[in-house]
């Protein structure tokens, strides 16, 4: 590369839970520059996460947070070429990336689901990633089925 490495950004925590991870979740989830109405979407997410799981012990909050622990990948396939064929080269994942593909995944399975509003269908997708089902966790199974079938290839690193 010829430029240097762009600086990390820092984020500033959410209002309501003083959490950083809380905004990078709502920043991926907005969309047209609308972030108030990401943060309504998520808030609201959350107040029906708590109303549908009767659960005294862990707060909605926890929820999430262990619903995104539970569609985060650990190891993911790369394409690699070597004279002439094309191997899917498994790889670990790094903790930025993991995090990122597992909010990703949350809000791609969330819009694609059939509800009436967008919190209504991201608390079903976190509560079902809660439960360990649901499309976002299913995508990490598939990627983790893919990386374990094609470890023959993991001595092709880079």
């Amino acid at each position: 590369m010829r430029k240097s490495k762009p600086k990390k950004r820092i984020l500033l925590p959410d209002p309501k839970f003083n959490d950083t991870l809380v905004t990078r979740f709502v920043n991926d989830l907005m969309v047209d520059g609308k972030k108030n109405l990401s943060y309504k979407i998520f808030y609201g997410a959350i107040e029906l996460v708590e109303q549908r799981v009767k659960n005294d012990e862990v707060s909605a909050l926890n929820i999430w947070k262990k619903a995104l622990e539970n569609v985060t990948p650990q190891v993911e396939v790369k394409s690699r070429r070597i004279g002439g064929a094309t191997f899917q080269v498994p790889m670990p994942v790094r903790a930025s990336r993991q995090t990122s593909i597992a909010i990703k995944a949350i809000v791609f399975h969330a819009r694609k689901r059939a509800g009436k509003s967008m919190s209504d269908k991201l608390a079903n997708e976190i509560i079902a990633a809660y439960k360990e089902e649901g499309g976002a966790f299913k995508k990490k199974e598939d990627t983790h089925r893919m990386a374990e079938a094609n470890k023959a290839f993991s001595h092709f690193r880079f």
